[in-house]
């Protein structure tokens, strides 16, 4: 499918760019999962409101996103490294003013510093930067680096569960912020230095040129379909996520255990999205998208049916397992449909709609949790907007068929 007569940018400096920043990535987002993992702790603050940390979460997802499109211009004018140190620093102050407390610090530390300016900083960039590194396995490059924020999962929640049962969920945030801006900045400095950039580089076939149409429609509305697409894979991707947790809790399971089952889950996303990369440099990036919705939706199904402590292990890993590849596949279809040049603004987009597709599913479940006193009606919803993203997706893919055939 892909064709080239021009040499690849493809060095060995470019793996290990992508693998510097999977380590960044992971750091970064070890931040927002402090919240997660004393979410009952900070509730119990606000008259037992979940909704209140899980709004503080969504709030952060939101602001990346956002933050993602703004940085990600500042990036193309001052170069990746600037927009790094200064997210690696609102992480931090993020954290210092989130530990004053909710709900006002919470809210502001999380949506207007840790996400907006911190993280937005650092992740949407980051997409372009690698982009720019590869050609021949760009899918495989983006599902290495996307698959930072897992990796904190796995690695963070029961490192977070033992330090809040020992200091207390504001002194642990005090504590990673230094630590994130003691590894970050450095790392940033010596590294991150200007990609071999070759925006006329093959892509696919079906790429967009001037006037053009993508799938046999107008491009926007193939963009729009592709942002509708990302929102909707996200919802019911953070319920459990964002909620595990609380929901092992609430059925007699330790939090320690909880964590534990984050980890699991965020473990398994994180090995089986380097295949999901593999499978997508094959198969495409749409193709990829249809095929994790469906996975996802059999393990949403499932946390209908599971309550008991080793279900909950397998289903948390079946779940991982499935929604892994539908982020860097969306972001992987917008490069092979569209020019190189617009990645800049494309992808933070995309990104944007992912963010707040994750901060609408974590504090829509929060929400029916507090109204139904329980996660079955969270999660069924999650089920219903996941079979509406497998039709949205199935519609594009179709499309490609169908352009591909002609």
């Amino acid at each position: 499918m892909r064709h080239s007569t021009i040499a690849s940018v493809e060095t060995r400096t470019s793996w290990v760019v992508a693998s510097v920043v999977l380590v960044v990535m992971a750091i970064a987002f070890g931040a927002p999962w402090i919240t997660v993992v004393a979410l009952k702790n900070i509730a119990a603050e606000v008259n037992g409101e979940r909704s209140v940390p899980a709004f503080a979460s969504a709030l952060m997802w939101i602001g990346s996103g956002f933050g993602g499109i703004m940085m990600g211009r500042v990036a193309e004018r001052l170069g990746i490294r600037f927009t790094v140190i200064l997210g690696s620093a609102m992480i931090a102050t993020g954290l210092a003013l989130s530990s004053l407390g909710p709900s006002w610090p919470l809210y502001i530390g999380h949506g207007l510093f840790i996400g907006l300016i911190g993280i937005g900083g650092i992740n949407a960039p980051f997409y372009v930067y690698v982009s720019r590194w590869f050609d021949r396995r760009r899918g495989s490059a983006l599902a290495l680096i996307s698959s930072g924020a897992y990796l904190a999962g796995t690695v963070w929640p029961p490192v977070f569960a033992r330090a809040i049962a020992y200091a207390g969920w504001r002194d642990t945030m005090l504590y990673y912020a230094v630590f994130e801006l003691v590894l970050i900045v450095p790392t940033a400095a010596i590294v991150f230095r200007p990609p071999p950039d070759m925006p006329h580089h093959a892509t696919l076939k079906i790429s967009a040129r001037a006037g053009a149409t993508v799938l046999g429609w107008r491009p926007n509305l193939v963009f729009t379909l592709q942002m509708c697409a990302i929102f909707t894979c996200c919802i019911p991707m953070s319920m459990p996520q964002a909620h595990l947790v609380a929901f092992c809790s609430d059925l007699g399971i330790s939090p320690a255990h909880g964590a534990a089952m984050v980890s699991v889950l965020l473990g398994a996303a994180f090995f089986s999205r380097q295949l999901w990369g593999v499978i997508s440099d094959r198969i495409g990036g749409l193709y990829t998208m249809l095929a994790g919705s469906a996975c996802q939706a059999v393990g949403m199904a499932a946390f209908l049916l599971t309550q008991d402590e080793a279900g909950l292990f397998t289903v948390a890993a079946l779940f991982g397992f499935g929604f892994s590849g539908l982020v860097p596949a969306n972001v992987l279809a917008s490069r092979e449909m569209f020019p190189g040049s617009e990645a800049y603004w494309r992808m933070p987009t995309l990104l944007l709609c992912s963010g707040c597709g994750m901060a609408a599913g974590g504090w829509l479940a929060g929400l029916l949790y507090d109204y139904f006193g329980y996660y079955a009606p969270a999660f069924a919803t999650g089920l219903g907007v996941n079979v509406l993203n497998f039709v949205i997706v199935g519609t594009l893919a179709f499309r490609r068929r169908q352009s591909v055939m002609a």
